[in-house]
């Protein structure tokens, strides 16, 4: 069958339109075949992907980054009738921090990844929602967000230094929300410096911001804490760059808990992202839950 790729050409500042005749080749070189549609505007790639299923392309491939990644599942959700199953996806990683990919364990090295698809192989993977909207890594309220505002502003780096610069001017703001959270099997109400729903582990290309997620496990990992120190909370930085989640076991501020629902009320309206984008800038309310399965997600061997 003919593979469908959606080209986000703005993918890592422009960068992805730049590689892209090298992810062409190494298609080819694979024997994969495949047509071409580029995204021109915000969440252009939803009704691309939504298009594609309807056209009954297999599999769609994201050819760009997470933020990328996060338009296509949507547009794969919003075309597949509730109770069938999702188009087979597959991923060009040509983004910034590529986090999906990391956390499947998928080589970054386009010729791999080319066959990869090629090879057909898929693992059916979970995906998270938040207030209906679908996320293949991880969304977030409060710091998380707010880091990814910022860099949004920034022109002058690129990169992961981008995102760890961004995270230091969010710390420096010292901000805090007040939020009532119920899941499965707890609540909290109290203050609040972040918090963080992972379908994967990794985010921004350095943070274990929920260590434990697991896209297989049929659940939710969120992380939640309250940080009133500025200092207290930059001292945390790197040690949610651990990939062992060490600090997560100190429960001194910082707690981690699996779910299969979620809920969170904040007096103070927060940034929201989903797989990096934000979706919204004043998010009072957010309801979450795991489609556990759902989408045959091409692994390769």
């Amino acid at each position: 069958m003919t593979a469908k790729i959606i080209l986000n050409p703005y993918s890592a500042r422009w960068r992805a339109q730049e590689r892209f005749p090298e992810a062409s080749s190494a298609l080819k070189n694979a024997g994969v075949a495949f047509e071409v549609v580029r995204s021109e505007k915000a969440n252009d790639c939803v009704d691309l992907a939504e298009q594609a299923v309807k056209d009954g392309f297999s599999p769609i491939i994201a050819a760009g980054g997470d933020g990328t990644i996060g338009e296509v599942v949507n547009g794969i959700a919003k075309a597949t009738p509730k109770g069938e199953d999702f188009s087979t996806f597959g991923i060009l990683p040509l983004g910034t921090a590529n986090d999906l990919v990391h956390n499947l364990g998928l080589p970054l090295e386009l010729g791999e990844m080319a066959k990869v698809i090629a090879s057909g192989k898929t693992r059916k993977m979970d995906l998270g929602a938040v207030n209906g909207r679908y996320f293949a890594n991880n969304t977030a309220l409060g710091l998380e967000p707010l880091v990814t505002v910022i860099q949004e502003g920034i022109g002058w780096l690129k990169g992961v230094p981008r995102y760890l610069y961004a995270a230091l001017s969010a710390i420096q703001q010292g901000p805090s929300w007040h939020a009532e959270i119920k899941w499965d099997e707890g609540e909290y109400t109290g203050d609040v410096s972040l918090i963080s729903v992972g379908n994967g582990a990794v985010t921004g290309g350095l943070f274990y911001m929920t260590p434990h997620a697991n896209l297989f496990d049929g659940k939710l990992t969120f992380s939640f804490g309250y940080r009133e120190s500025r200092l207290g909370l930059l001292a945390t930085l790197p040690k949610l760059m651990d990939s062992d989640g060490k600090v997560f076991e100190e429960k001194e501020w910082l707690y981690e808990i699996n779910t299969k629902k979620l809920s969170v009320k904040l007096i103070e309206s927060s940034p929201a992202h989903t797989d990096g984008e934000i979706f919204s800038h004043e998010l009072y309310e957010a309801n979450y839950e795991i489609f556990p399965a759902c989408l045959p997600v091409l692994v390769g061997e």
